[in-house]
């Protein structure tokens, strides 16, 4: 594969991973909505971790969740799938790294490399897939809320950390997916030699004729 390719797609990856870094602690992954409400004296957003309000004088508060065990399933899921996210980011970097052939890290083996990064592909893939899942879920549960007639609790929307972590996902999966195309699965060297070992051919329109240096001539040597 073009190196130029796989440096692209090792850029995708470790801009997708930061942006996960940064979606992970947002607060905003939902927002109370003041669609209804003639007047709104405060606002609630919460995020996997904790619930925080500010009133009208911009004074706010935010407070953990008490307990894990309390939480909806889908939060608990979010939760696992955002750190599985982060630790398949980190190792998918680190044999990114290894594995692109502008990358002395790896020796020259070029097959060993190809391989690497077919695997930091994967890992890649697997990190915005955990992530994709994650935001997805928690948006749907939302919109799920906003939308019933006979919800009697708060309404919330979308927040800006959802969004950053879809982009967040489709950038590692459009990495991973140039990185999973450059594993090498062959057994050749990036630069192969042309080379004639001695043995024996078999051909169906003669009997078997042997191939090696008495396949030259005399005149051959000088």
């Amino acid at each position: 594969m073009d190196p130029i390719v796989e440096v692209v797609a090792l850029l995708l990856g470790f801009i997708g991973w930061v942006m996960v870094g940064v979606c992970l602690p947002n607060r905003y992954w939902k927002t109370s909505t003041v669609d209804g409400n003639v007047i709104t004296t405060s606002t609630i957003y919460e995020n996997l971790w904790m619930s925080c309000a500010t009133d009208s004088t911009g004074v706010h508060n935010c407070r953990e969740f008490p307990s894990l065990l309390a939480l909806s399933g889908y939060i608990q899921a979010s939760r696992a799938l955002m750190i599985t996210a982060i630790v398949c980011g980190t190792f998918g970097l680190v044999a990114a790294l290894i594995g692109i052939q502008c990358s002395k890290a790896g020796g020259e083996n070029y097959v060993l490399k190809g391989r690497i990064a077919g695997t930091a592909g994967v890992l890649f893939l697997i990190q915005g897939m955990c992530t994709m899942v994650a935001v997805s879920w928690y948006a749907f549960n939302i919109t799920q809320d906003f939308f019933d007639l006979y919800y009697a609790g708060t309404r919330y929307e979308i927040g800006e950390g959802l969004y950053i972590g879809w982009c967040s996902a489709v950038l590692a999966i459009a990495g991973g997916a140039c990185l999973t195309c450059s594993c090498k699965m062959g057994t050749e060297e990036k630069y192969n030699v042309p080379y004639h070992a001695r043995g024996t051919v078999y051909t169906g329109a003669g009997p078997a004729r042997s191939v090696g240096a008495s396949t030259y001539g005399r005149n051959a040597y000088v």
